[in-house]
Order: structure tokens, then sequence, then C-alpha cells
């Protein structure tokens, strides 16, 4: 698992403010991701945060107006980072430059072990993205933006290709085949670093396993 410095590092890459953040802001964002991990937003209070990032609670609102959105500026960049893949233009060029000839399942390999790669190194904001998102329409509505506007297009692209083809079902729908893809892909990595993360997992073989079962639902 990546170290809170390493992950706020992997945050502020992608954050709109990453230029003028200040270290005070740094500390109180990583605080921020470790008490939201472990307590969960209702239960989290800026005061805790302010004691774990050694600032006064007055600096967290010098910077955030709210704890809501203190959430937010942690929460957007990373639903923003785990579906860049999917509408990084130069990404999708060399997949399909990588895997024109090899074929769906190999390109299916790269975006799965890619994406598990990543969670893998920040689970504590997947489990801040998974715990709030049922409570918070702003965090859903980042969530539906980025993935009908960026993820969905290129995705669809891609599944097309394949099913002209022939690779693909097209008894399925586009849609349907994105959604069986998306949700076993995401159901294990959920159940592996958030539902049942000591486990013994050979991971190897469960993405294999998996990778093998969305094949056998959707291959022609």
């Amino acid at each position: 698992m990546m170290d809170p410095q390493k992950l706020l590092q992997e945050l502020l890459k992608i954050s709109d403010d990453d230029k003028d953040i200040t270290p005070k802001q740094a500390k109180i964002i990583q605080a921020a991701i470790e008490i939201f991990a472990e307590k969960g937003y209702a239960s989290a209070s800026t005061s805790e945060i302010a004691k774990r990032a050694g600032v006064a609670e007055g600096t967290i609102f010098r910077h955030y107006k709210t704890k809501k959105e203190l959430l937010l500026s942690i929460v957007s960049p990373m639903i923003i980072k785990f579906a860049a893949p999917f509408f990084a233009e130069t990404f999708i060029r060399q997949v399909f430059k990588d895997h024109e000839d090899k074929g769906f399942e190999e390109l299916l390999r790269k975006l799965i072990q890619n994406r598990y790669e990543f969670v893998k190194n920040n689970v504590p904001l997947l489990k801040i993205v998974l715990q709030e998102m049922a409570f918070h329409p702003e965090i859903q509505q980042a969530y539906k933006q980025v993935f009908t506007e960026k993820v969905l297009p290129k995705f669809k692209k891609m599944v097309e290709y394949y099913q002209d083809k022939g690779e693909l079902r097209n008894d399925f729908s586009v849609d349907t085949t994105i959604r069986l893809v998306i949700n076993t892909a995401v159901g294990f990595m959920v159940t592996r670093f958030i539902v049942m993360p000591d486990y013994p997992w050979d991971d190897e073989k469960e993405l294999e396993n998996t990778i093998q079962y969305i094949k056998d639902g959707i291959f022609s």
C-alpha cells in the first residue's frame, strides 16, 4: 500500500490547486485522507484533522470553507484519476496500437492490471469514495460526469471495434458488455482491497480468473 506521503503526492498531481498548495494545506489533506478513511466523513471532526495535521483548526477553514469542501477536494481528483486511462488519448492510441492484432483479451488484461495497480496504491482514497458516494450528491454527480462524458464514449469505441471484428458477442448490446466488464473488474478490486483486504489472496491468479470469467461471458 502506498505510504501517506506518496499518496498525497499522487493526489496533488491531479489537483487544480497543486501549484499553489502550502505545506500546511498539504498536511491538512494528508490528515483528512487518513481520518476519513479510518472513521468516515460523518464521524470525523475538523478538530481531529487539525490535531493530526499539527495545525490550528482555524487553519483548515482558511483553506476550506467547510468540512464538505475538504472532502470534495480529495474525492473529485480520485474519481478523475481512477478513470484517467479511459479518456487519455495517448493511452487509448497505445492500447489500439499494441493490441489491435492481439485482440480484446490482451486489451482487457492491460486495462484491468493497470487499474488494479492504481487501486492497490490508493486504497484509502478508494475507501473514502465508496463510503461517501451514497451520502453526497456532489460525489455522485462528479462520478456520473466523468463516466458519461469521458469513460463511456471511449469504452464504447473499443467494444464496437471488437464486435465488428467478431471477437465479442453481438447479441449483447455495447452497454451490456461494458456493464459486465466494469462490474466484474471493480467487484474484484472492492472485495480484494476493501471488503476482505486481509484474506490470503493469490492476486495473480485472481486477476487471471477475473479476466477469464469476463472473457467466457462476452466473447463470441
